[in-house]
């Protein structure tokens, strides 16, 4: 029976996929293969570029015009600078494939040959050379992970593939395709020889295309889950679907793994005879969450990078990047983290990681929480907001000041620290959801607990700005309509130097927003 993948290349007898060269445009393929082109394809982690490569590689050996062969060059990243090591394991690594995809037993012997008689330095153009002149058709060579080389190593291979470009195709490949998660012009190269970065462009400009491999688009994600319908008998109904959809907007991996989850993991799901609901994909989306799934778990350790915190942490709070570069925002967007919108504005990508990366950040601050009462909770179990209202009064004024450090971003450690508050509120009985973008100058929470639903408008009041009080009341007046709302939470952060210790300055009172919604003014 086959399932879901979330782990390596699809295989298509024994996963649901959608064909791989249709995810491209095989014209365009074709047609720079037949020209002679060098170029590269990039995507994010876990999206399928593995999979169409190998889909080329077969494909193309059938045809009969060309050698295919497909290699993954990873292991030559544990050389980093030692270039004869790397070399060794990049010229293995093709050699191995080649024997694996066209049972050439002669790459072994060629390729042992090159690397002693040029002690690696130049042992991959050697190898190369002697390989495609033996070879009875033109070579198309795909590396894959490209860009987890390191320095000086991935220096030598690029320059020895510019070197070899103009033997080709009688003493060369005649393609040569490199795929990894960036485009070359973020391959900034740090030699221990030179002290400048290089650029991937400046090593390799022989490139003649960046190709991107897309996420599905929404009647892919249909088709997908349908295959398991055809095979099964199960349905989505047509919620689920449209939940899958907005939940992951068309990420492959997301894709896979809720509709794993909820098909083949959760225990109700696997009885065929009910639906795949909403509700299901809800509760699968948030078991990934919890569970800290490895492709999660990698985009959320990104958060530590500079680079992406310069990018990030002002989305989260809202303000405008004023000190971020192209090349930043291009290299999250290269990863897969963020989106551009149809009118040209920044985005996460998706929902889900709208809502892991905070969650992420809100580890430090909530793995520091101390013991807390759930004094929040009425008799029956269900949330009573007068008394979740105390709790998080008395527990700011005790605990707020030395919690504050325990946050990675310190712009939004307020925020990081309400959140780890109010996951323990939620913990196994509810869901809090958040709302954020660069410019809106807030971020929205909602808390649901059963039948109780709580906005929360969280405010930043820095030096030099206006009480952001009356602004607060007319934007959250838009967001608890939304929700259908009369009354909820403004949270405002005061840091402006000087102030009180946070114990002294944190109070609470009630107003009216501009459409008389009963408003609670927490000054924090």
């Amino acid at each position: 029976m086959r399932f879901f993948n979330t782990e390596g290349p699809n295989v298509a007898e024994d996963h649901y996929c959608l064909p791989p060269l249709e995810r491209w445009d095989l014209d365009e393929i074709l047609t720079l293969i037949n020209q002679k082109k060098y170029f590269l394809l990039h995507a994010p982690r876990q999206t399928g570029k593995t999979t169409c490569l190998l889909a080329l590689a077969d494909y193309l050996n059938r045809e009969g015009r060309y050698r295919a062969v497909y290699a993954n060059i990873e292991s030559a990243q544990a050389a980093r600078e030692r270039v004869e090591v790397g070399m060794a394991a990049v010229v293995q690594a093709i050699a191995n494939s080649a024997r694996w995809l066209l049972q050439d037993e002669d790459a072994q012997t060629v390729a042992r040959q090159a690397l002693q008689e040029q002690a690696n330095l130049i042992g991959l153009e050697a190898f190369l050379s002697q390989w495609c002149a033996q070879s009875p058709l033109p070579v198309v060579l795909m590396l894959d992970e490209v860009d987890a080389l390191i320095g000086d190593t991935l220096i030598s291979l690029l320059r020895q593939l510019r070197a070899g470009y103009p033997k080709r195709p009688s003493y060369f490949p005649q393609t040569v395709i490199l795929c990894g998660v960036r485009d070359l012009q973020d391959y900034r190269i740090h030699s221990s020889m030179e002290q400048a970065a290089i650029t991937g462009g400046s090593a390799f400009n022989i490139k003649a295309e960046s190709l991107r491999l897309g996420d599905f688009n929404a009647e892919e994600v249909t088709a997908l889950l349908q295959q398991h319908t055809a095979a099964t008998g199960q349905v989505f109904t047509p919620e689920a679907l449209e939940a899958v959809w907005t939940l992951t907007q068309g990420q492959p991996w997301l894709v896979n793994a809720l509709a794993y989850e909820s098909c083949f993991r959760m225990r109700e799901g696997r009885d065929r005879s009910q639906p795949i609901t909403v509700k299901r994909i809800e509760q699968a989306k948030e078991n990934l969450i919890l569970r800290r799934v490895t492709h999660l778990d990698q985009l959320a350790d990104k958060l530590r990078e500079a680079r992406v915190r310069r990018v990030i942490e002002p989305m989260l709070a809202g303000t405008v990047m004023q000190e971020t570069l192209e090349e930043d925002r291009q290299y999250l967007m290269d990863l897969g983290l963020l989106r551009r919108e149809g009118n040209g504005g920044l985005v996460i990508a998706n929902p889900i990681y709208r809502e892991v990366l905070p969650r992420a950040l809100a580890s430090g601050p909530q793995d520091s929480l101390p013991q807390i009462t759930p004094t929040w909770l009425n008799p029956d179990g269900s949330l009573n907001p007068d008394q979740l209202l105390t709790a998080f009064l008395q527990f700011w004024r005790q605990h707020g000041q030395p919690l504050l450090g325990s946050a990675l971003y310190h712009e939004i450690a307020p925020h990081l620290v309400l959140m780890a508050f109010l996951h323990r509120v939620v913990n196994g009985g509810g869901t809090l959801e958040r709302e954020y973008a660069i410019g809106r100058g807030r971020m929205d929470l909602c808390l649901r607990y059963g039948a109780m639903t709580l906005g929360i408008e969280l405010k930043v009041w820095r030096n030099g700005e206006p009480d952001p009080l009356t602004e607060s009341l007319e934007q959250l007046d838009g967001y608890l309509a939304g929700l259908s709302l009369t009354s909820g939470w403004l949270v405002i952060f005061d840091r402006r130097s000087g102030q009180p210790p946070i114990r002294e300055r944190t109070s609470s009172s009630e107003k009216l927003s501009p459409q008389e919604r009963r408003i609670t003014v927490v000054r924090a």
